[in-house]
């Protein structure tokens, strides 16, 4: 199995599991590592957290920002690797 198909496998089994997925949105790479550490499995993130820690409006994030946003997070996280 690939790792793309291994990970997508185990995102599904956090969202069927019989405990109910509690998915924080962090809004940088601290209040990710934050998050992690309180024991969330997963994290999503907030276009709009993002653009104000930006000084910016939800929506004025370039998609490459965004991407290198999550990316960052994920990186800095055990939950980027599920």
């Amino acid at each position: 199995m690939s790792d793309h198909a291994e990970t997508a496998s185990r995102f599904l089994e956090l969202h069927t599991s019989e405990t109910p997925l509690l998915l924080p949105n962090p809004w940088d790479v601290g209040s990710a590592k934050l998050l992690a550490w309180l024991g969330f499995k997963a994290l999503a993130t907030t276009s709009g957290g993002f653009a104000a820690s930006l000084g910016r409006l939800d929506g004025n994030v370039s998609r490459e920002e965004a991407v290198a946003h999550a990316a960052a997070i994920g990186a800095a996280t055990r939950c980027g690797h599920l």
